[in-house]
């Protein structure tokens, strides 16, 4: 599946702000205007402007909607949770060609709020996948302690876990010593 760079880094955004929210024996991440201005950082997102508890608490709901569109069950239900998504953020798409990358839409209206910024540019990447027939990619990790959201962009749509490195090993290395120790009786 070819993603363009601008719907990648949203899509990066979208899971990364998902993962901030408390799940299972983690606490949210984002729980304060320091944690958010933390995150607007690491992410790049530009033209936001002042950060408040406003912003907090409407980035926080922005992360609950895209919760839900994750968890959609069919495509006709997350289209209509994008659009309701995209259309409260008041998008206005723009070409942009800033910071050294090439021509590409940018669908927040200037001086958006962040919330704002996150629905239109993560809502249009959610709403790409759907259009294109992938919803299926927007996933959760399948290991019992875990629960991360990722978007699988393996070629065959093969990818279980949220990172290969930490939770699919640890689920192989368990399943592989219990292979052993039944064997061993």
């Amino acid at each position: 599946m070819l993603i363009p760079h601008d719907t990648r880094i949203a899509l990066d955004s979208v899971v990364d702000l998902m993962n901030t929210a408390p799940q299972g024996d983690r606490h949210d991440e984002l729980v304060d205007v320091p944690a958010l201005r933390t995150f607007v950082r690491a992410h790049n997102i530009s033209d936001v402007g002042d950060l408040t508890d406003k912003d907090l608490k409407a980035v926080q709901q922005v992360r609950a909607r895209f919760t839900a569109v994750f968890a959609a069950p069919d495509a006709r239900i997350a289209a209509t949770l994008i659009n309701q998504l995209v259309a409260a953020a008041g998008t206005t798409p723009q070409l942009t060609d800033h910071d050294g990358y090439d021509w590409h839409v940018h669908y927040f209206a200037p001086g958006a709020s962040v919330a704002d910024h996150l629905a239109a540019d993560c809502g249009m990447a959610l709403a790409f996948i759907v259009v294109a027939g992938e919803q299926e990619r927007l996933r959760r990790c399948e290991a019992p302690d875990c629960g991360r959201a990722f978007v699988d962009l393996s070629r065959n749509r093969s990818r279980r876990y949220c990172d290969s490195r930490t939770c699919g090993n640890r689920l192989h290395v368990a399943a592989y010593r219990a292979r052993r120790k039944e064997a061993a009786g």
